[in-house]
């Protein structure tokens, strides 16, 4: 809206006659109109509120973020709209205030905010200013006499940063791989040679503990059971830590999940059986065939229903169901166990972190490796005592295109790639 308008119309308010009113209110519509398209075509979400933290007016991108309709959210305080903010705090400055914030619903989201006090100057009723030098010539009006600037409320600007986040984040886990690739050559080196020999070892003592007499044998043997389980054990470690680390290039056919899924849980019917859980599955039947590495995403499902498994002990139910979107195939796992802490929840893909006694904190890293070598991404919700859920995202969409990154050699083109 053009500043001069609104100076004319309220230096004229005096003088305007009933047939000039209606004009003047169709013009204000108009501008007021062109203002909020704008205002909703930004991709910024802006919110503003009166002095009490009443909201008078919200875009569609603030809206979008937190879940939020205009016509049932104005005229009422943001912060009982968005729980968790403290709007006295955040305004009880006198000038701009940034902060991160994460959003939860509609979706798990990274925002930086920052709010500005909005200031109005007083106009001096019935008073108009001397004008400056040059003013009333340069506008072609004497401008209204103005009092002090007062603070009438405030205007909250958010920008999702969720992608930024997340690159810095991955960038973060990428070095901690990194420096445990360089470890792994080492780990297998100086942990696997021994446990080779420690095998070799164990079976000439079972050789000669045959010659003894039936007493020594059965002491001997117990001993033996015991050194060969835990060089086992120490032996899976080190595979897991290994397949956790190496990049391993899937080995792609076109795979159907729903079989996958079905083999995977057979496996463990035993255990199932044992603790006295309930399975229930719900496979979509018409999904999509799958560019898939078959032994790898059957392993990352083993992984998967066993921590599920252990979280529930006994009595639980497991949910696992399949379904799909316009681009990607879902994999769900839901189960009644204890669930996580937002504490641990933060923490799940860090390497050896686990709330398992006899866990190695290696489990989920793998799953999410697979995955992601496979183009997809998962997700993990849980709260505590109220059961975890895992989601697999497995892309089923051929990207034709690829996008070029700030700063890659301008002369590049996009790739079309033909089938």
């Amino acid at each position: 809206m053009k500043a001069g308008f609104l100076e004319k119309l309220i230096e004229r308010l005096g003088r305007i006659g009933p047939e000039e009113v209606q004009n003047y209110f169709l013009r204000l519509a108009q501008e007021k109109g062109f203002l909020e398209t704008v205002f909703n075509a930004i991709q910024e979400g802006i919110i503003v509120t009166d002095s009490k933290g009443r909201i008078t007016y919200l875009n569609d991108a603030a809206g979008g973020l937190f879940g939020l309709e205009g016509g049932d959210v104005i005229g009422k305080r943001l912060d009982e709209r968005i729980r968790g903010l403290d709007w006295e705090s955040l305004t009880k400055s006198s000038g701009p205030v940034s902060h991160d914030m994460e959003i939860f619903y509609p979706q798990n989201r990274f925002i930086n905010f920052y709010i500005v006090p909005l200031m109005i100057e007083h106009r001096e009723a019935g008073a108009v200013a001397t004008p400056q030098r040059g003013v009333e010539e340069q506008t072609g009006h004497r401008p209204v006499a103005t009092g002090p600037a007062a603070e009438v409320g405030h205007v909250m600007i958010l920008r999702d940063i969720t992608e930024s986040r997340r690159t810095t984040q991955h960038t973060i886990e990428s070095e901690r791989l990194n420096a445990l690739t360089l470890l792994a050559a080492g780990v297998a080196h100086e942990i696997g040679n021994p446990l080779n020999s420690l095998h070799i070892h164990l079976q000439l003592m079972e050789r000669s503990v045959q010659n003894l007499d039936d007493g020594a044998t059965a002491e001997l043997q117990q001993s033996i059971d015991v050194a060969r389980s835990e060089v086992n054990r120490l032996d899976s470690i080190v595979t897991q830590f290994l397949r956790a680390i190496r990049p391993s290039r899937p080995q792609l056919r076109l795979e159907n999940v729903n079989t996958i899924v079905e083999e995977a849980v057979r496996f463990f019917t035993p255990e199932i059986q044992g603790r006295d859980i309930v399975v229930e599955q719900e496979l979509r039947s018409d999904l999509p065939l799958l560019q898939l590495d078959r032994d790898q995403m059957k392993q990352a499902f083993y992984n998967v229903i066993k921590n599920s498994l252990e979280a529930m002990q006994r009595h639980g139910t497991l949910r696992i169901g399949t379904d799909l979107d316009d681009t990607h195939v879902f994999v769900r796992f839901v189960d009644t166990g204890s669930g996580m802490s937002a504490a641990n929840l933060s923490r799940v893909f860090e390497p050896y972190f686990t709330t398992k006694p006899a866990g190695t904190g290696l489990g989920l890293l793998i799953v999410r490796r697979i995955v992601r070598e496979h183009g997809g991404e998962l997700s993990i919700e849980s709260s505590q005592g109220k059961g975890l859920t895992l989601t697999i995202r497995l892309p089923y969409i051929d990207k034709r295109i690829r996008m070029l990154e700030a700063g890659e050699a301008r002369d590049q083109r996009y790739e079309v790639r033909s089938q």
